[in-house]
């Protein structure tokens, strides 16, 4: 059953139905579903929805289509996820973007494919998405396990830490995450000393994991979480003297969490994203446009993802007709796969046929309090990994949309 705040998100979405049945040209309806409230509010949440909004003004309003953007908080919760995005499209919406929380996504994936909808998914990791749930309705934008792990995992490694413990958030994206990290852990001739699950989102305590890190003698602590979760962890490892004897990798870690954290604490730590305000001209040129919208809140990879995802989408739609894109949502995907992308936030890329968006990944460090200007001036980048060698070869996908 939907909580109440979900219905009444729901409702005032349902509310603006007859203004939308009374519009003279067809009009893209685009929900953006994702966590308003809980831990991964700050990963995608408000200032997702602006990003949205942001492809939304550049393209659509120059071009004149008709678009509606609506948006819910699935609460990370795989049926109050599902049962939004069925509500939305039984109502007239055409497109659900961003979906954090891979339990949710893949609910929510599936509930896309019966309809004949389209995903855009951005806050999600489950390589799942474009592996054994593969769907032709669905594309799976920023980043996923595998690139977080080759990233971050593989140049931990490098650098010497070659035993490891990790801490591990209980549903698919955690697991996944630990799973493709320990295989890289492996690969460079390390060891996987022992792991820790814990429930989420009920858990703030991390103490007696911590200690269980600690105790197991190795150099590094994988922490296969997000949001307020990472955050947490890395206070109390540092509290409990942690930090002296291991290395923190943050498996998945944005410039928002590092601020959040404050580069006193934060400072060494390793992160990969795909996109960063100040990566190059043009991601500071999208920064400069969309920074009064989100003054405290600057985009990290997903929220980016959720401006570069809605406008490749926007200009596939417009290529072959509002109607028609309405009218079939597996059609619209198949005219973003033949498409190339560009945008100022990933640059020139492309779709594969397994639905993954290929492009580079970036690790970054995040910088020493005296390297900064201030403000949002948090990372300096470390190494790049090609757009070619970013994500899982389809080859190991085992997805029934590729052809033999």
């Amino acid at each position: 059953m939907l909580a109440r705040r979900t219905l009444l998100a729901a409702t005032t979405t349902a509310a603006t139905i007859p203004r939308f049945a009374r519009a003279q040209a067809p009009t893209l309806r685009i929900g953006v579903l994702n966590d308003q409230s809980g831990p991964y509010r700050d990963d995608g949440g408000p200032t997702g929805v602006v990003c949205v909004r942001q492809a939304v003004q550049e393209y659509a309003a120059s071009k004149g289509m008709a678009v509606e953007v609506v948006f819910a908080d699935h609460q990370n919760k795989p049926d109050v996820g599902a049962g939004i995005a069925r509500q939305w499209f039984d109502s007239g919406v055409d497109a659900v973007v961003d979906v954090p929380t891979s339990s949710v996504a893949l609910a929510v994936n599936s509930v896309c494919r019966e309809k004949n909808k389209v995903m855009l998914n951005n806050g999600a990791a489950s390589t799942d998405l474009t592996g054994a749930q593969c769907s032709p309705n669905t594309v799976h934008w920023t980043y996923d396990t595998y690139m977080l792990a080759r990233s971050t995992g593989g140049a931990m490694v490098k650098a010497g830490g070659d035993s490891w413990y990790f801490v591990t958030a209980n549903y698919v994206f955690g697991q996944q995450l630990q799973r493709d990290t320990a295989r890289f852990v492996t690969a460079g001739g390390g060891k996987v000393l022992g792991a820790r699950e814990y429930p989420f989102p009920d858990t703030t305590d991390f103490s007696g994991m911590l200690v269980q890190a600690q105790s197991s003698g190795a150099k590094v602590l994988g922490v296969c979480n997000s949001g307020t979760d990472t955050i947490n962890c890395i206070k109390q490892a540092q509290e409990f003297g942690l930090t002296r004897t291991m290395k923190i990798a943050a498996m998945l870690f944005y410039a928002s969490n590092v601020l959040a954290l404050g580069l006193e604490t934060a400072q060494g730590l390793l992160l990969t994203e795909s996109y960063y305000w100040d990566l190059n001209d043009r991601t500071r040129a999208f920064q400069a446009r969309i920074k009064d919208k989100t003054p405290n809140q600057w985009p990290n990879m997903v929220q980016a993802g959720c401006y570069a995802s809605v406008l490749h989408y926007l200009k596939a739609a417009g290529d072959m007709g509002i109607a028609a894109a309405k009218a079939d949502g597996r059609a619209v995907v198949a005219r973003m796969k033949a498409m190339p992308t560009d945008d100022d936030c990933f640059g020139a890329g492309r779709i594969r046929e397994d639905g993954r968006k290929i492009h580079p990944s970036y690790l970054f460090q995040a910088k020493a309090p005296s390297e900064s200007k201030g403000g949002w001036d948090l990372l300096k980048l470390v190494a790049t990994t090609p757009a070619d060698e970013a994500f899982r070869p389809m080859s190991e996908g085992a997805c029934a949309l590729v052809k033999a």
